[in-house]
């Protein structure tokens, strides 16, 4: 019942929850841009009806993610006061960025892009569609410069305990902010090509073979066979910043005890902070200071260097970020072995009919794996940064609000039950949506687009 812990419990559960839809719309935004561009330019009908499709999936994460945004932001004042008492002279300016661009431009095109279709010339709609995947971009910009403030702050000084901003360049563009960015699109990248790929696959087993669903198939596998190494490499990029800002994040995430040459990767092991030591250790050796420092004796911090004379642990537990970084890696190589070799069957092979019957499943079973490999990601990250709320500013118990532990359960409990409804029901949805859509149910498209559509405006029914 420590309203510290069930604190910190209830903002995870909520961030959890929000951020899975912004991680849909980001990418998926521009991927209906692309379907677009393609009608524009074939006028195929197949990708008319991908965007129709996928168009529904966005306006339903949009607005769950708007939705869980609102319901998050309320913590700030109630349960974590402290933070915009110390640190919101840099918080609110860059959560107001947020909403007075990103929110305001996704906002003012969303209704054309959902509903005017047949309502507005074809360049409008779009231009619509651009200017909202533009728009859920630029969200991530601010959030994810907020958020890397946190880890890495600068361009602040502290007077009478508050931060105040003294170069909002810096702020923004603080020292880990480019490599966290680019780390989250491609994450929401990935995503989506595994949802699309994933669904599309589901179609394929309940007997659709249309042209869409063989384009979409053959689309997200592709995205996933591209963005993948890039994630490799990005996470690569990120990490060598952690350890430099970070090191007790990198010390954990490898279950690194001692400061030492030679760091073996720990494959495999059961953490014991108690006894400070691994249990049950699977490990290649030396190859931790080979991809840390890319050299066989680079030394790379251990955990044991944060702890101080009177025994204080300054290091974030270690179990936590141990195992959610080996989810996040082991779902990435899953993800590379898939799309990698699915493209090469199909270049190989029939284009998707030359794909197994096992990879169709493989895709199907990997849909929303891209929800698991961020949540593991957002999960090493943001525990690893414990036990600051702000780096080196703000620890977690200074921000807390002076609440029952009670209090904090009860709503606790009310939101898990919630977000385990709406999860239930997200994912039920576009279950129904890909079996109506593979069953040819009309009612989905009620009013097919004619072949010009998109190019110029249409003519209204006599």
């Amino acid at each position: 019942m420590d309203p510290l812990i069930l604190s910190r419990i209830q903002f995870a559960a909520n961030i959890s929850f929000h951020i899975l839809f912004p991680t849909i719309t980001i990418a998926l935004g521009w991927v209906l841009l692309f379907f677009k561009l393609r009608f524009n330019a074939t006028g195929a009908e197949k990708w008319m009806d991908a965007y129709r499709f996928w168009v529904k999936v966005f306006a339903l994460s949009f607005a769950l993610g708007v939705v869980s945004g609102i319901t998050m932001s309320f913590q700030f004042g109630t349960n974590w006061p402290g933070f915009m008492e110390k640190v919101g002279n840099v918080a609110g300016p860059l959560l107001a960025y947020e909403i007075m661009t990103a929110f305001f431009l996704e906002a003012a095109f969303l209704g054309i892009m959902l509903f005017g279709f047949r309502r507005v010339p074809g360049w409008l709609h779009t231009t619509a569609t651009l200017l909202v995947a533009f728009g859920t971009t630029l969200s991530a910009f601010w959030i994810l410069a907020l958020n890397s403030w946190m880890h890495t702050p600068a361009g602040f000084e502290l007077r009478d305990g508050v931060v105040h901003a003294t170069d909002w360049f810096a702020i923004v563009f603080n020292p880990s902010m480019p490599y966290r960015l680019v780390h989250m699109l491609l994450a929401s990248g990935l995503t989506v090509a595994f949802l699309i790929a994933g669904l599309s696959a589901l179609r394929w087993i309940w007997g659709d073979r249309g042209d869409e669903v063989r384009a979409t198939l053959r689309v997200g596998a592709t995205v996933a066979a591209v963005l993948i190494p890039l994630q490799i490499l990005a996470g690569d990029f990120h990490g060598l910043n952690t350890l430099e800002h970070q090191p007790a994040k990198v010390a954990a995430m490898e279950a690194n005890w001692e400061t030492q040459p030679r760091v073996p990767l720990v494959l495999f092991a059961l953490p014991d902070q108690e006894a400070r030591e691994n249990r049950f250790e699977v490990a290649i050796p030396g190859m931790a200071s080979v991809i840390l420092k890319h050299h066989l004796d680079g030394v790379v911090p251990g955990l044991n260097d944060f702890v101080s004379e009177d025994g204080v642990i300054e290091h974030p537990p270690v179990a936590p970020v141990f195992f959610a970084f080996r989810v996040m890696v082991g779902l990435g190589f899953a993800m590379l072995a898939l799309s990698w070799s699915a493209l090469w069957l199909m270049r190989r092979g029939r284009g998707i009919d030359g794909l197994p019957r096992l990879w169709i499943y493989g895709f199907a079973g990997m849909a929303f794996s891209g929800w698991v490999a961020t949540l593991a990601g957002w999960y090493t990250t943001e525990i690893g940064r414990q036990p600051w709320l702000v780096t080196g500013v703000l620890t977690t118990r200074e921000a807390v609000a002076d609440v029952s532990g009670g209090m904090v359960l009860s709503t606790l409990l009310a939101y898990l039950a919630v977000y385990g409804f709406l999860i239930a029901a997200y994912i039920g949805t576009l279950t129904y949506l890909a079996r109506k859509a593979s069953a040819g149910d009309h009612r989905l498209n009620p009013d097919p687009a004619p072949r010009d559509a998109g190019v110029e405006i249409l003519k209204p029914a006599e």
